[in-house]
């Protein structure tokens, strides 16, 4: 299943996608459905700008888009050297084939390529132990968990906050 950057002409089947990950779980995201159903075309359109510091890859089955992954680098001088994985979503019938595997690869593939990005950064809901074990899998470490993080469905829920040093990584 081919990964590749997203572009404004994929900004309706990501929003759809997103909303559709926002629905289905919401302790997974900062975001609301609400908020991000209130996004104009246009807002989608510049969330999928890429350019050195950012990118929204996308994996496609056929013409349809089935899983999401965002990486960004962190705006302020003092913390330029960290990039941040967010966003990512496969949909339900899709997981478990390798999707998210393939986005984060991506994902990381451009954070190394990045000129003084040293180590990419993600927060995981702490109870999605599928998801911490594919970050591990991959090289991630925990270095914190910051408690009562998202509150979503009238629960505070807990994140796990993971690191990938991109030094140690081969470039």
């Amino acid at each position: 299943m081919p990964v590749r950057l997203l572009t404004a002409a994929d900004a309706s089947s990501f929003q759809a996608l997103r909303l559709a990950g926002l629905s289905e779980c919401p302790a997974s995201f900062a975001s609301s459905h609400e908020e991000e159903a209130d996004r104009s075309p246009t807002q989608v359109e510049r969330m999928l700008t890429t350019n050195d510091d950012q990118g929204v890859f996308g994996c496609f089955e056929g013409a349809r888009l089935i899983g999401i992954a965002g990486v960004k680098r962190e705006t302020l001088r003092k913390l330029s050297h960290k990039a941040f994985v967010w966003g990512v979503y496969v949909a339900q019938d899709m997981r478990g084939k390798g999707v998210s595997r393939s986005l984060l690869r991506e994902a990381i593939a451009f954070a190394q390529r990045t000129p003084g990005v040293t180590q990419l950064n993600l927060t995981v809901n702490a109870d999605n132990a599928a998801a911490i074990r594919l970050y591990a899998s991959l090289g991630f470490e925990q270095f914190g968990l910051e408690r009562n993080a998202i509150f979503a469905e009238g629960c505070l829920h807990d994140e796990m906050l993971m690191q990938l040093l991109l030094d140690l990584q081969s470039r």
